[in-house]
């Protein structure tokens, strides 16, 4: 008999990927839970049944909370005590986990994936997937994290998550600890705020009179080389020039600080700041 799996939050960005990937899949009996109507109705307009959250949890051999960041302790919380023995609860992000906001769960497997998205600098097989920068048309990698429960259960689990985020190529293991580290430590407390920093310093030269064209053709193309040296795909290294800029622009400009949030004691800070209600 096919594997049940729960996604909890279908309608939102994360569950409608997985609704599309495995909604329709034979491997699976897939139940879908949204709370907001309008999510709701769109599901069911494109022909996926939703079903109770609590009716789904006595069913689910795995329950996927697609659901934001800050309500997965909540949601989980209130969730679990509902899941069958020997189920599995999949989170899509460490943060919950790492600050210790997940139930006990006696007899639940849990643990966290998550995309890495397709990298630069790799061939892709069509077109369409070359533009695919999220993931799902585009093979990618993806994090695997076992929390708590049984190898057996994390192993099926894993399967569940390579289709939910096909096509993959690897599903690499870390520890949860590990997990934090990479997000939101590296790839959004740094890596996404030095996106935003590189976009607010073009936006910067073009209120200073630079034509918008050439500041964007400029910033794309020198991006991509910077990025394509420091990370070993081009192996030209960059000119005795830039590479003292580099050094003038890191001395003067980056705070070495940004190194603490690899410290368990700043990145617990940073996530609890990060998972705190907003007014």
């Amino acid at each position: 008999m096919n594997k049940t799996v729960a996604v909890i939050g279908a309608g939102g960005k994360m569950g409608a990927r997985a609704a599309e990937k495995i909604g329709f899949s034979e491997a699976y009996r897939v139940l879908l839970c949204e709370s907001n109507a309008g999510r709701a109705e769109a599901l069911e307009e494109k022909g996926l049944k939703v079903t109770a959250a609590a009716e789904a949890m006595a069913a689910a051999d795995f329950v996927v909370m697609a659901v934001p960041d800050a309500a997965i302790g909540a949601i989980g919380r209130e969730l679990a005590p509902l899941m069958k023995r020997g189920g599995t609860l999949i989170m899509l992000d460490a943060a919950a986990a790492y600050i210790g906001e997940l139930p006990p769960c006696d007899g639940i497997t849990q643990m966290i994936t998550h995309p890495c998205h397709p990298p630069f600098f790799t061939e892709q097989a069509t077109a369409e997937a070359r533009r695919d920068y999220f993931g799902g048309v585009a093979t990618q990698d993806i994090l695997v994290s076992l929390i708590g429960g049984s190898e057996e259960a994390f192993e099926d689990g894993t399967r569940l998550c390579r289709a939910i985020f096909a096509p993959v190529n690897r599903a690499l293991r870390v520890t949860p600890e590990q997990f934090a580290m990479l997000e939101p430590g590296m790839s959004e407390i740094v890596v996404a705020a030095a996106a935003n920093w590189m976009k607010e310093s073009m936006e910067l030269a073009i209120e200073k009179g630079v034509p918008r064209e050439a500041a964007e053709a400029f910033m794309a193309g020198h991006a991509q080389i910077a990025m394509a040296i420091v990370f070993g795909a081009e192996p030209s290294p960059f000119s005795d020039a830039a590479q003292l800029a580099i050094q003038w622009g890191t001395s003067h400009y980056i705070n070495p600080e940004w190194r603490r949030i690899y410290e368990r004691e700043t990145l617990a800070g940073a996530i609890h700041d990060i998972l705190k209600p907003r007014g």
